[in-house]
């Protein structure tokens, strides 16, 4: 199975692991976990935009993905949290850019979901978050 690979993400994940004293990825054998991504840039902050912002999530996840070896099309699982933006659901909004960006970046492999609405996420500002387990395929 081989010994646990931690990642992390160069900008951003160089400060949260400074702060919060967390990685980004980590790797057993061929199964990649991905800690929750935020729509942050390197700077950590977040864009005025909830569409980009989810953008920039699925973004950050690539690139912790890609650090461990492995891309969105060996992702099999995924949760995300979500700060609602309607009174009894999540959210068409959030709902619809989850769905467009899984469809662009995992073609026909289709994961098994968790979709949550929360009350509050782990940064000010911040909309949604993802976490992602991968299994890559030889």
């Amino acid at each position: 199975m081989g010994a646990p690979a931690f990642y992390t993400t160069p900008g951003y994940g160089d400060k949260l692991e400074a702060m919060l004293h967390y990685k980004q990825a980590l790797r057993v054998g061929d199964v990649v976990h991905i800690s929750g991504q935020g729509g942050w840039d390197d700077d950590i902050t977040f864009p005025a935009d909830l569409e980009t912002e989810i953008v920039r999530a699925f973004d950050n996840v690539e690139r912790a993905l890609n650090l461990a070896g492995a891309t969105w099309r060996d992702v099999v699982a995924v949760d995300s949290f979500h700060i609602p933006t309607a009174p009894d659901t999540i959210g068409d909004d959030h709902t619809r850019v989850m769905v467009e960006q899984f469809r662009k970046r995992m073609g026909d492999n289709a994961p098994v979901w968790t979709q949550l609405g929360v009350a509050a996420l782990g940064a000010p500002g911040m909309r949604v978050e993802i976490r992602v387990t991968a299994i890559i395929r030889n």
